[in-house]
C-alpha cells in the first residue's frame, strides 16, 4: 500500500508540472507572445548574442555560395541572383530566431507555472510527503553499505569530482539556451567555482551529521573505496 502510494505521489509530482508546462504555453503563453511579435515587427532578436549569431549565419551563407561558385561546384553567380539568395536566406533565419524567441519566451513564463503547480502538490499533500520520506528512507537504510558507498561515490564524482566542470558547462549552456539568455563566461566559471564546493560541503556534512550516526559501517565502506 505504502508502495504503492509513493510510486503514485512521485508520478503526480512530475506529470503535473510538465503538463501544466505545455498546456500553458501551448494555449496560453505562445500566442499571446507570437500576437507581440507579430505586432511589433522590428522586434527580432531577444538579445545581442542571438542578433550576432544570425550574422555570422548569414555571413557565412553569402561567403559559400561565392566560394563554390568560384571552385566550380556551381555556376557562377551574378551578385544580383547572391543578393536575391541572401535576402531569402535572410528572410528565414528571420523567422527561425523570431520562434525561438517566441519558445524561449514562453519556456521563461511557462516554467513559472511548473513551479506553482509543484509547490501546490506539494502544499496540499503533506499527508503523502510523510508516506513518500518514510518510504525512501526504508530503500536508503536497506541498502547494503557497499551499495551505499558506491551511490555516495558516484553522485560525488559526477556532480563535484574532477570530471564534473564538464557536465556543469553542458547543463548551463542549455538552460541559457532554453531560457533564450545571452553565455556568460564570467557567470559560468564563477558557478562551476563555487556551486559544486557548495555541494560537497554539505555532502560531507550529511555524512557525518547523519549517515555516521545511522549507518557507520557504511561511511567505514565509503571511506576505505575512496581511498
Amino acid at each position: 500500500m505504502r508502495t504503492a502510494l509513493s510510486i503514485k505521489f512521485i508520478l503526480l509530482l512530475i506529470i503535473v508540472p510538465l503538463l501544466t508546462h505545455q498546456l500553458t504555453k501551448t494555449f496560453l503563453l505562445t500566442p499571446i507572445i507570437r500576437q507581440y511579435f507579430q505586432n511589433h515587427e522590428q522586434v527580432v532578436f531577444i538579445n545581442k548574442d542571438l542578433e550576432e549569431e544570425a550574422f555570422q549565419e548569414l555571413s557565412h551563407y553569402e561567403e559559400i555560395l561565392r566560394f563554390q561558385g568560384l571552385i566550380g561546384l556551381r555556376e557562377n553567380l551574378t551578385d544580383e541572383e547572391i543578393e536575391e539568395k541572401v535576402k531569402h536566406k535572410a528572410t528565414e533565419i528571420t523567422q527561425e530566431y523570431r520562434a525561438h524567441g517566441i519558445d524561449s519566451i514562453g519556456n521563461v513564463f511557462a516554467d513559472l507555472f511548473s513551479i506553482g503547480a509543484f509547490a501546490l502538490v506539494i502544499v496540499s499533500s503533506r499527508k503523502e510527503i510523510e508516506v513518500l520520506k518514510s518510504f525512501l528512507d526504508e530503500i536508503l537504510y536497506g541498502l547494503s553499505d557497499p551499495a551505499k558507498a558506491f551511490l555516495i561515490i558516484l553522485f560525488t564524482d559526477m556532480f563535484v569530482g574532477f570530471h564534473s566542470p564538464h557536465g556543469w558547462e553542458v547543463i548551463l549552456e542549455g538552460v541559457a539556451h532554453h531560457f533564450g539568455l545571452p553565455e556568460n563566461q564570467e557567470f559560468n566559471f564563477l558557478f562551476i567555482a563555487t556551486f559544486p564546493v557548495i555541494l560537497d560541503t554539505v555532502l560531507k556534512y550529511w555524512i557525518f551529521r547523519y549517515l555516521n550516526r545511522i549507518s557507520p559501517s557504511a561511511v567505514a565502506t565509503y571511506k576505505n573505496m575512496n581511498e
